[in-house]
C-alpha cells in the first residue's frame, strides 16, 4: 500500500480509501465485515462512511452503515488502526427523515453525538459537510444558476465556530467538505485564516475518467490551499468496470438496482467509456485497473476512495496502486477527454 498525509497533519492514511455506502443495502454486515477485515490486512487503514448510508437514503436504513463498522470496531477491537471518516447531510427532500436544519449547531451536535454511538467510538478523525445548504451546481449539474429566491445566508463562520467546539470537546479532530465548489472552499479558507478558526483540510468531490471537474478551479484551490482531494465514485457506479458495456452487469449492480443512478449513464458517456476501454485492453489491463490507477496518481489526489459489492472487486480495486499509467497512455486517455470532456459532471 502507498500512503499520504492528511494535509495539515501528521496523520498517515492509505492512499486507497475504503467505502462503506453499499454496506446495510446491497451488502450484509458479514460481507461488510469482511472487506474491512480484507482491507485492513492489505494495508488499507483509512475507512470513509456518512450517517446517511447507505444509499439511497431511506428511513428504514439511515445510519445503519455507521452501525455495521461499530459492530466491526466492538468485534475486532481494531479502532485504533483505522482513520475514520463520517458526514454530516445537508438539506434537502432526499433527507428530510433525518432533518431539516441544515449545519446549525444543534444538527451538528445531535449528528455527531447519533454518529458516536452507532460507530462504538469516542472520536472521529476527519468530519465532513456531506455536502452545501446553499443551492449550488453539484451532484452532476453542470452549471450555475443563481436563484434570487434563495433563503440561504452566509453561515461560514459559524459553521467553522460550531466545527470548533466539536474538536475541542474531542469528538472529532479534524474536519473536510465534501461536494462543494470552489467559492464555498475558499469562503471556508477566508474564514479559517481571519479568525483563526480550524481549516477544511479535505474536499471530497466526485473525480474519475468521466468526471474530471475538479481538474478546473477546484485542482488549484487544492495546491494552493493544501485542501486533498478525497475522490469518491472512481469507478462511476460501476460504469467504468465496463461490466455495463460487456453484459456482465448482474440484477444487484448499482445501475440495474437503483434506476435512479443515471449520472455515468448519458450516451456520451457511454461513448468515453468505450474508448477508454479499448485503450486498457490495448494496453494489457482491464478498464477497471486503469480508472483507478489515473485517479491514484493525480497530484492534488490525498486518497482514493473505492467501493465494492463483492471480494473480487474489492481485491481488484485495492491492487490498482500496483499500477502505474505509461507516458503513451496518459496520452490516449487526455485525447479522449480533449474530444469528450467530463461527459459525467
Amino acid at each position: 500500500m502507498k500512503y499520504t498525509t492528511l494535509p495539515n497533519t501528521d496523520i498517515k492514511v492509505s492512499k486507497i480509501c475504503l467505502g462503506t455506502m453499499t454496506w446495510g443495502n446491497q451488502n450484509t454486515q458479514d460481507e461488510g465485515f469482511a472487506q474491512m477485515d480484507y482491507a485492513l490486512d492489505k494495508g488499507i487503514n483509512f475507512f470513509d462512511c456518512a450517517e446517511l448510508y447507505p444509499v439511497p437514503a431511506t428511513p428504514e436504513t439511515y445510519g445503519e452503515t455507521e452501525r455495521i463498522i461499530g459492530n466491526w470496531f466492538a468485534k475486532s477491537g481494531n479502532r485504533d488502526k483505522v482513520i475514520l471518516t463520517s458526514k454530516i447531510a445537508g438539506n434537502g427532500d432526499y433527507t428530510s427523515h433525518i432533518r431539516t436544519n441544515g449545519f446549525s449547531k444543534q444538527a451538528l451536535n445531535d449528528a455527531v453525538n447519533n454518529s458516536l454511538k452507532r460507530l462504538q467510538t469516542d472520536y472521529i478523525d476527519l468530519y465532513q459537510l456531506h455536502w452545501p445548504e446553499r443551492d449550488t451546481n453539484y451532484f452532476g449539474e453542470r452549471d450555475y444558476n443563481h436563484s434570487t429566491n434563495s433563503q440561504w445566508q452566509d453561515n461560514f463562520n459559524e459553521i467553522l465556530h460550531n466545527l470548533e467546539a466539536l474538536i475541542t470537546s474531542g469528538k472529532i479532530r479534524h474536519i473536510g467538505i465534501s461536494n462543494e465548489k470552489a467559492w464555498g472552499a475558499m469562503r471556508f479558507m477566508q474564514e479559517s485564516k481571519s479568525h483563526n478558526l480550524p481549516r477544511m483540510i479535505t474536499i471530497q468531490n466526485a473525480y474519475s475518467l468521466l468526471n474530471r471537474v475538479f481538474e478546473g478551479d477546484l485542482a488549484e484551490v487544492s495546491h494552493r490551499e493544501n485542501m486533498g482531494l478525497l475522490a469518491y465514485s472512481p469507478m462511476a457506479f460501476g460504469v467504468l468496470s465496463a461490466k455495463y458495456i460487456k453484459g456482465k452487469d448482474t440484477a444487484n449492480s448499482r445501475l440495474n438496482k437503483f434506476s435512479r443512478y443515471t449520472r455515468y449513464s448519458s450516451e456520451q458517456a457511454t461513448k468515453a467509456t468505450k474508448r477508454y476501454l479499448k485503450i486498457a485492453e490495448d494496453n494489457n489491463m482491464s478498464l477497471a485497473q486503469m480508472a483507478l490507477a489515473f485517479v491514484n496518481d493525480r497530484p492534488f489526489l490525498t486518497s482514493n476512495i473505492i467501493g465494492a459489492t463483492s471480494m473480487e472487486q474489492l481485491e481488484e480495486n485495492i491492487d490498482s496502486i500496483n499500477i502505474s499509467l505509461s507516458e503513451d497512455v496518459m496520452k490516449a486517455i487526455n485525447e479522449v477527454h480533449a474530444e469528450i470532456p467530463n461527459p459525467a459532471p
